[in-house]
Order: C-alpha cells, then sequence, then structure tokens
C-alpha cells in the first residue's frame, strides 16, 4: 500500500510515533467501481474514510426513495459519517455511492475511537470538519428551498463535468434525479429545454455539454 495517508491525512504529522505507528499497522486500502454504495446508514460502521483516487457522494434517502446529495469527496477528502459509529449524536443515516472508479484508505473504526478520544490535533480535526459538514449541508438546503430547478441543474452538470473532466457526461435522467432530490420527469424536462437552448446535447444514457458558459451564467444568474 502506499504511503499517500501520510501525507493526505492532516493530523498526521502532529501525531506520536506510537499514534503514527497505530495507524500505518492498521489502514488499509479498497478500491471501487463507479455506482457502488460503499456506505450503508448508520449500522454500517465501516471506519474513517480517505479518498485517494475518484469521487463519492453522500446523500440521504427520505422513506419513500428519494434520494438527496449532501456532499461530494474528491481526491484528499475525509468521510467521518462512514465511521458514525464512533461519533457521538449521529441521528441520521447518511449513504455514500461511487461517482468514478475510486480509491479510498480507510482507518478501522476502533482505531479511530482510540485515536478520536486520546489525540488532541485528532479530535480537533474532526471537530472542525463536523462543522464544515454541517454547513456543507446547510448549504444544500437552501439550494433546494430557494434556488430555481434550472440553476441547480445547470451547476450540477458543470459539477459533474469538472469530477470527471469531460464535457460528455455517462448519466440518466433518474441518476441526476436522485442527486438533486426531484423526479425524473422533473429532470427530463428541463433537459429537454436546456436542448432546445443549444446548452445540451442528449442522446441515450448520455449529456454532452454544449455551452459551459452559458450554463455557468445560468447557475450564478
Amino acid at each position: 500500500m502506499s504511503n499517500f495517508f501520510k501525507e493526505a491525512l492532516p493530523f498526521y504529522k502532529k501525531l506520536s510515533k506510537e499514534e503514527q505507528k497505530l495507524i500505518a499497522n492498521n489502514i488499509y486500502e479498497k478500491t471501487f467501481l463507479k455506482g457502488t454504495i460503499i456506505h450503508s446508514g448508520s449500522q454500517d460502521c465501516t471506519g474513517l474514510f480517505l479518498v485517494e483516487i475518484g469521487a463519492v457522494r453522500a446523500y440521504i434517502l427520505s422513506e419513500d426513495g428519494k434520494e438527496i446529495t449532501l456532499y461530494r469527496l474528491l481526491p484528499r477528502d475525509i468521510c467521518m459519517f462512514s465511521a458514525s459509529c464512533v461519533m457521538n449524536n449521529i441521528s441520521f443515516d447518511i449513504f455514500m455511492e461511487t461517482i468514478t472508479d475510486t480509491v479510498v484508505h480507510v482507518i478501522p473504526p476502533d482505531i479511530f475511537k482510540t485515536l478520536k478520544n486520546t489525540s488532541l490535533p485528532v479530535a480537533d480535526y474532526i471537530s472542525k470538519l463536523m462543522a464544515s459538514r454541517v454547513s456543507d449541508m446547510v448549504w444544500v438546503i437552501e439550494q433546494v428551498v430557494f434556488k430555481s430547478f434550472d440553476k441547480r441543474l445547470a451547476a450540477f452538470l458543470l459539477e459533474m463535468s469538472a469530477i470527471e473532466d469531460s464535457n460528455t457526461l455517462a448519466t440518466t435522467h433518474d441518476q441526476i434525479a436522485k442527486n438533486l432530490g426531484t423526479a425524473r420527469e422533473v429532470v427530463s424536462r428541463m433537459l429537454k429545454y436546456f436542448e432546445s437552448n443549444n446548452l445540451v446535447e442528449l442522446n441515450r444514457g448520455v449529456v454532452r455539454i454544449i455551452d459551459t458558459d452559458a450554463l455557468y451564467n445560468l447557475s450564478e444568474s
């Protein structure tokens, strides 16, 4: 396994030699294909995730099966909710799905718990990360409640284009709807509208962005 985690974990160099050794001896690497559910709520306590390659979306699931994406993890990002059994007062389920083929490094929950309870640098980092994630989730709520769907869809397409480094997105209307917490029919109508205005080109299972600038202006308007 690579030593990526030694550089990517923000608190690693602040740990004692014993704590560094504890991580080095127990952290492990996992590879997931695109579209894999890698965390299934609070009953699934895998450990602390550190993304090395790829991208992951974290989302919540309503009782009627509607999904809404809360935030995305990119290389060097860390997710603590995948170790929810270690976190106090986490009363909601967060699910995680890979957006692309992904490699993560995992600190097992018992090791993470030991470090969280005994290491000030780890506890301080987790506190700041929790605040950041709550801020991300509040932002999503604001977008859903206050921002029109055409702007949200434009922003989503641009974000996915940046993640995949391509203007051709291999995605379905249903997958987009799940990310944005709406119905597939709503997505289909808006994409058709975008296509009629030469913003995108639609094919089966593919959305190709034609006018990036126009989408950006729409998302920011």
